[in-house]
């Protein structure tokens, strides 16, 4: 005993260390998602206790189960089936019951402490957050593109082993060497209630036409900021593996490409007018159709409305109105518009997985095809890069890059705030505003009117799109509907975007996008307290003076 304790002492505390402890690698809490306000979590990180049995190794299945009966609170029969398949299993524990397990010494079982990401908002903005998957690693949304830094630096923590070696425990006291250090924390662009009330309209949609899938974006034209993303159907990430569909998970925003309709007819517009080959006055005489090669294009129901203004072709969303248009750019020039507004390129969202189109059939150059794009037909694109090119006229011809992370904070406290990048100049602001001028026109006197609110200048356009075929050609019964806006069209602070898939019993987005759109920005109005504009301050503002006039 001298020898052992005292002589050799050190020698063999040091023996027993070592089989009393190792080193063990471990990966830091990964960040947390906080709302614009900083307060509200949308993301964050929960312990569980996991157990791990491993029949195998059992020596007296009996007299496992009688034990584990007490720690499982579940009857020991139960327990003696599962040992009996003689297959690894786990199960989660309290930490009272995993203190029980600490007191024991129970061969062919290892405890363990682990993290678990926890979605305290349940599905809210789910499409936009995405999911961590059981080995760790971001899924989709924020949590896959930002999983690099908000994932957990990798460290070494102190592991301790029961005498008999099969109860795992960890330390995480401050002797750990080299600790795992924690990811950064998000804070997001989002507003909580817009948000809220985004996802509430398309459920609504969804019981009022039955519609297959929708997105509401709200966006601040001015930064590119969104407000709100909301996508139906949505899944709660807390239960992700409950999903049979895994196209659920896409965000159809950003990972969707359709095609726009009428909504479009104002970026065809706005080339035009910068290149100064048309004016909100120019005329041209509508015969109801256009022969460009193939069968005539026709206007929405076959339409004949003579003598029209571009400003009344925007009103009325007439289809040879556009097609005049782009006639009068020419195909070059109207490419080169579209690249321009970037719809043939990522608009750089911060989310995983974005899709764009090159649009291939429609650069190669036929005319007919350029004259369909110009009314949004034969042209591929997401919701992402309609918002941004319609923020672009609402910015005084400015294109921003649209984010969702305003901040970041790192583990050592240091904060990284996220700056508005313009991406370029599509439009002059002269431009923007006289187009401006022509939406306003259509929510006061167009199509566009059950989007209007009495006091306030809305810019706005619908847009009702037809699906296309696989196989070619266009289903006769399923249209996508929607209405883009933004407001006050003086000064924008708001701008939306309500798309709806196939709804049904309602044929135009003039019924059914363009009241959800009105619903959603009073209720931004009130929420915000936006001022309205008084009589005096419309019948000054320039831009608007020739919509004023003709009313």
């Amino acid at each position: 005993m001298f020898f052992i304790q005292i002589k050799n002492g050190d020698y063999w505390q040091a023996i027993a260390k070592g089989q009393q402890l190792s080193l063990k690698e471990s990966v830091g809490e990964r960040g947390n998602f906080f709302l614009e306000d900083g307060k509200k979590i949308l993301a964050k990180n929960i312990k569980k206790n996991i157990i791990y049995v491993f029949p195998e190794k059992i020596e007296d299945k009996e007299k496992t189960a009688e034990i584990l009966e007490a720690i499982f609170n579940q009857p020991k029969e139960e327990i003696l089936v599962e040992l009996e398949k003689n297959q690894t299993f786990k199960k989660e524990i309290d930490d009272s019951q995993f203190q029980k397990l600490e007191e024991q010494t129970i061969k062919g079982v290892s405890g363990n402490e682990i993290q678990k990401r926890f979605y305290p908002q349940n599905s809210l903005a789910a499409s936009l957050i995405g999911f961590v998957n059981e080995a760790g690693n971001g899924q989709y949304g924020i949590e896959g593109y930002f999983d690099d830094l908000i994932k957990g630096k990798q460290g070494f923590q102190k592991e301790q082993r029961a005498p008999l070696g099969y109860l795992t425990l960890f330390s995480s006291g401050e002797d750990d060497l080299n600790p795992p250090q924690p990811g950064s924390d998000l804070i997001l662009t989002l507003d909580y209630n817009i948000q809220f009330f985004s996802e509430k309209i398309l459920k609504e949609a969804k019981e009022k036409w039955d519609i297959d899938s929708g997105e509401v974006i709200v966006v601040e034209p001015t930064t590119g900021k969104i407000i709100s993303l909301a996508t139906f159907p949505s899944f709660n990430p807390n239960q992700y593996q409950k999903e049979t569909d895994f196209e659920i998970f896409r965000n159809g925003a950003v990972q969707r490409l359709f095609e726009p309709g009428s909504v479009f007819k104002p970026i065809t517009m706005a080339a035009a007018l910068e290149e100064d080959l048309i004016t909100p006055e120019t005329t041209y005489e509508d015969k109801g159709y256009v022969n460009v090669g193939g069968p005539s294009i026709y206007n929405y129901g076959k339409r004949v409305w003579g003598k029209q203004s571009m400003t009344n072709v925007l009103e009325k969303s007439i289809n040879t109105g556009a097609i005049f248009v782009e006639q009068e750019l020419g195909g070059k020039l109207f490419l080169k518009y579209l690249e321009k507004f970037g719809f043939f390129e990522k608009t750089k969202i911060d989310l995983q997985g974005e899709e764009f189109s090159a649009n291939e059939i429609l650069r190669q150059g036929y005319p007919r095809d350029f004259a369909t794009a110009s009314f949004g037909q034969g042209i591929e694109i997401t919701s992402i890069q309609l918002v941004r090119a319609f923020g672009a006229i609402a910015n005084g011809g400015k294109l921003m890059r649209p984010y969702v992370v305003e901040k970041i904070i790192k583990d050592n406290g240091e904060e990284i705030e996220i700056q508005p990048e313009i991406q370029g100049e599509v439009i002059s602001e002269t431009i923007a505003a006289k187009l401006t001028s022509m939406l306003v026109s259509v929510v006061e006197n167009g199509y566009g009117k059950s989007a209007g609110i009495e006091g306030y200048f809305i810019a706005g356009k619908t847009g009702t799109a037809q699906i296309p075929l696989k196989e070619g050609g266009y289903f006769e019964d399923k249209t996508i509907q929607s209405f883009m806006g933004y407001f006050p069209a003086t000064n924008p602070r708001v701008l939306i975007f309500i798309k709806l898939d196939n709804p049904k019993g309602v044929k135009t987005a003039e019924y059914s996008a363009a009241p959800l759109f009105r619903e959603l920005a009073k209720y931004i109005i009130d929420l915000w307290q936006i001022p309205p504009e008084g009589e005096e301050s419309k019948l000054s503002s320039s831009p608007f003076a020739t919509a004023r006039e003709r009313e």
